[in-house]
């Protein structure tokens, strides 16, 4: 080492952070280096010359080595190509001049980190200093990732909470008998993907898995989708249609989001369960059919029942064993397996390349609510692939949940004011034409935005807000709104 390298004393409140070898022939860059970065807490060594450099990087460990491009003895691109040829992962920056800025290009290219050019303040070389550690972190990481890659896996129950485990046992133990399940559980919590482990748990697993979603299909077209319907049995039926239930016969038929069920059908499917037979829409003959039923919803059925939505003999029928999804924000320790998962799945579809996440990344999600449980988890991570710029993933690839929360609690503040509002109304001794008085105080301020938007054309002001123009400008008289460009009479 040089005779200039001294021990530095430990600033207050902490260890070291990182041990760096700054080589420059130039006394005065290695005092302003020194200076800059032993103030921030590191290590510093500093040698004059390459040939020193070169036997300080083959003896010790450094996390950061700030290389002259040119001095004496080996170069800084020599040095670099010494610290790639030993697989070396010590973070390296080159110092440079203005007028060999082609250097420092070459240099990027055999392997520096980045560079610092001549003259360069404090502040600047505590900065690159932080940088440097921090993405030799992740390059650590992306190494480590990279030998734990797993194949993806596909369509499955994924976690290791406790509440996770607790449905495991009970698939296991359910599958192989003959009896109805209702999932409960939020939009996205995973309850087809409960369903199709039972099923593929089950003796039916060789037969068919009939997934159903009451509530996409439009109620008038459901009971032909469930039961079938024989040809001209209404318009449009100009061929027979078996229905879900036939299709099933043998293995399983999930009925998804159950609570939206027509009422009337409602009673019709119970008959089914009772008996075991289906009629076609337009027939007169029941056909036997051998189907096990696995329900899903995210409405609360009790209170169904109670409000008369949904029959309580079919909750009852249906509801044999009720398993009930928690959601993600219950059960935090399955974040990171799922974001791993969902990372690895998508990676090579979307980027052609595999991508890993930063250990910052996972706290981060870890920490948000997650309103669409599973589901917007794997969104999020979709998304986040598709427009980051390197194979690791940080909370920055995620700032648009950030974002989207923001939006939402501003929307939520402003219903809790509103509520507030109409509660200290309610109290007061002359409330009356309640309706009136906060239809126009919401009603106002929106008209009055979007005729702003549209210059006060009321034409495309209408179509915005979905109202005819006749309607418009009645509400524009009775609410004494003035016209973007015209005063008041």
């Amino acid at each position: 080492m040089s005779s200039e390298t001294s021990t530095p004393t430990p600033p207050k409140g902490g260890p070291r952070k990182a041990r760096i070898l700054v080589a420059d022939d130039e006394s005065s860059i290695r005092f302003v280096l020194r200076e800059a970065l032993e103030a921030e807490g590191h290590d510093v060594d500093e040698v004059e010359d390459g040939d020193r450099a070169l036997e300080a990087l083959s003896a010790g460990t450094y996390d950061i080595a700030f290389l002259d491009i040119r001095m004496p003895g080996q170069t800084g691109l020599e040095l670099l190509d010494h610290l790639r040829a030993t697989g070396s992962d010590t973070a390296a920056v080159v110092i440079t001049a203005e007028s060999t800025m082609e250097n420092a290009v070459e240099a990027m290219k055999r392997g520096a980190l980045d560079y610092l050019v001549k003259p360069f303040s404090l502040a600047e070389a505590a900065a690159l200093a932080e940088k440097s550690l921090s993405t030799r972190k992740l390059q650590r990481e992306v190494k480590r990732l990279r030998r734990e890659t797993r194949v993806p896996v596909g369509e499955r129950l994924i976690g290791r909470s406790a509440q996770l485990l607790e449905i495991f046992k009970t698939v296991g133990k359910i599958a192989a008998r003959n009896v109805p399940v209702l999932i409960t559980g939020e939009s996205g919590t995973g309850k087809e993907l409960v369903a199709r482990a039972i099923h593929q748990a089950s003796p039916r697993a060789e037969h068919a898995f009939v997934a159903v979603n009451s509530a996409a299909i439009p109620r008038e077209l459901l009971e032909s989708e469930l039961f079938g319907h024989e040809r001209g049995a209404f318009t449009g039926a100009v061929d027979a249609r078996l229905g879900r239930f036939r299709e099933a016969d043998g293995g399983t038929l999930f009925l998804d989001e159950i609570g939206d069920m027509p009422s009337e059908l409602q009673a019709k499917l119970l008959r089914v369960l009772q008996s075991g037979e289906v009629t076609s829409v337009g027939g007169s003959k029941a056909d036997k059919v051998d189907v096990r039923i696995l329900a899903a919803t995210h409405r609360d059925l009790d209170e169904a029942v109670r409000d008369g939505s949904f029959r309580e003999d079919l909750l009852y029928r249906l509801r044999v064993v009720p398993i009930a999804i928690p959601p993600l924000r219950e059960r935090l320790e399955d974040i990171p397996i799922l974001a791993e998962h969902f990372t690895h799945r998508y990676a090579n579809d979307l980027v052609s390349e595999a991508h890993f996440l930063s250990e910052a990344a996972i706290d981060f999600l870890a920490r948000y609510d997650w309103p669409g449980n599973v589901r917007e988890l794997e969104n999020s991570v979709k998304r986040a692939l598709v427009m980051s710029n390197g194979d690791m993933l940080t909370p920055e690839d995620f700032d648009f949940l950030v974002a989207g929360a923001n939006r939402k609690a501003e929307g939520a503040g402003f219903d809790t004011a509103i509520v507030s509002e109409i509660k200290s109304a309610l109290g007061r001794e002359d409330a009356n034409e309640l309706h009136r008085e906060f239809l126009e105080r919401v009603e106002r301020p929106l008209i009055e935005a979007v005729l702003a938007h549209t210059a006060g054309n009321q034409i495309r002001a209408a179509a915005i807000l979905g109202i005819n123009r006749n309607t418009l400008r009645k509400k524009i008289n009775d609410l004494d709104i003035d016209l973007p460009g015209r005063t008041a009479s």
